[in-house]
């Protein structure tokens, strides 16, 4: 059987090597764009960008282990089409014929239109290894940045550059930060503790352009003020790449749309990691995480190999910012009730969700203690009395 896998980030290195675990022993494919082998994105914005770790220790695998395990590695090629009737895909450097195809081909980050000065030289997004080293060399002492966006990769950008000393202001058009993905509660603890670190946070203000005519040199808002910077970053979050998959016939729904077991609406095609969408709980979801993007590879690769196993996903997440660690397990969204409670040190503490009286997600801020025992109330399914949750002296007693 030939397997070709269409994308080299943490899903296809995962996929690759579950695939020859668990005992395929033909030929087997990888095809990235990018030409530099599949390695670690999250630190891409964390310590990377800080200089406190290479090239070598973002690497997944090293170099010798793709031949050794008799992967062919071919980077820097481009999947252009998918002829799903001949099983065939073309590249921009020739085609390749499969018996079943891996469409691991993550996301891209949203830019501002060239109409408001999204394509100016000087605007930066955070997303390829190429896009970081662009931004590292422009992250200089004194230099005045603005980042665009409150998510996750924003606030990280903005505590990186604050680390290397720049000056920092985050602008968000919402009410508030992290308005799409936490509860109020958790916003609260991170707006604090970068404003603690000396980064002004506007929220609630909206963008008319980036300013600049060959070279970004601040932003406009709306409301007529004008603030200059020496180079912008934009966190505004990212799409699914779902164009070839979506070309080619594939269903798409939030993503390339694959049923319980990574299988797209073509029989002889899956999908893994951030381009795939998948039904959980009743609903149809699509994780953007190392964690969500190991485990359905994973499940995939066993299923390419005839096991026929469901996805079962259990979603966590985290954020390194300044140094303190940002630790999530669950999914919050459609929330009914937050109960917090407080943590050791000044910016600490936890924020734990419930949705019908059933815990449904835990933010928990340099506590470790409370992520462990709330990730594993959620994964066993049960749920303890919130009342219980602010007071109760060990957190093992929730249990």
């Amino acid at each position: 059987m030939r397997i070709v896998i269409l994308g080299a980030g943490q899903a296809a290195a995962s996929m690759a090597a579950r695939l020859r675990a668990g005992g395929h022993d033909g030929p087997l494919t990888v095809v990235g764009a990018e030409p530099v082998a599949p390695y670690q994105r999250p630190p891409l914005s964390k310590s990377y960008l800080l200089g406190q770790m290479g090239l070598d220790r973002l690497l997944l695998r090293a170099d010798d282990w793709w031949p050794d395990q008799r992967i062919e590695l071919r980077l820097g090629e481009t999947a252009t089409a998918i002829d799903t009737a001949s099983r065939l895909v073309a590249t921009d450097r020739g085609s390749l014929e499969y018996d079943a195809l891996a469409l691991t081909l993550g996301a891209h980050p949203r830019r501002l239109p060239a109409a408001m000065g999204g394509d100016l030289p000087g605007v930066h997004v955070v997303r390829t290894l190429a896009d970081v080293d662009a931004l590292a060399a422009q992250m200089l002492p004194g230099r005045r940045l603005i980042v665009i966006g409150g998510g996750y990769i924003g606030l990280e950008a903005a505590a990186v550059a604050r680390k290397l000393g720049l000056t920092v202001t985050l602008i968000e058009s919402a009410p508030r930060i992290l308005g799409r993905v936490a509860a109020p509660q958790t916003a609260d603890m991170i707006r604090a503790l970068h404003l603690a670190h000396g980064v002004e946070i506007m929220e609630a203000v909206s963008i008319e352009r980036i300013m600049g005519d060959s070279h970004a040199t601040g932003v406009a808002l709306a409301d007529g003020r004008e603030l200059q910077a020496d180079l912008i970053v934009t966190g505004i979050g990212v799409a699914p790449e779902t164009a070839l998959a979506h070309a080619a016939g594939l269903a798409i729904d939030n993503g390339i749309a694959a049923d319980d077991r990574g299988r797209t609406s073509d029989p002889a095609i899956w999908t893994a990691g951030d381009c795939a969408s998948f039904p959980w709980q009743g609903e149809r979801i699509r994780l953007e995480s190392v964690g969500g993007a190991i485990d359905m590879a994973e499940t995939v690769a066993d299923n390419i190999l005839g096991a026929d196993r469901v996805h079962d996903a259990k979603p966590w997440f985290w954020s390194d910012q300044f140094d303190a660690k940002l630790q999530i397990a669950g999914l919050g969204a459609g929330y009914d009730r937050i109960v917090t409670r407080p943590g050791d040190g000044q910016h600490g503490g936890s924020v734990w969700y419930f949705r019908n009286g059933r815990l449904i997600a835990v933010d928990a801020l340099n506590d470790a203690r409370a992520y462990m025992i709330g990730k594993r109330l959620i994964d066993s399914g049960r749920s303890p009395d919130p009342a219980a949750i602010p007071t109760v002296p060990d957190l093992k007693a929730l249990m």
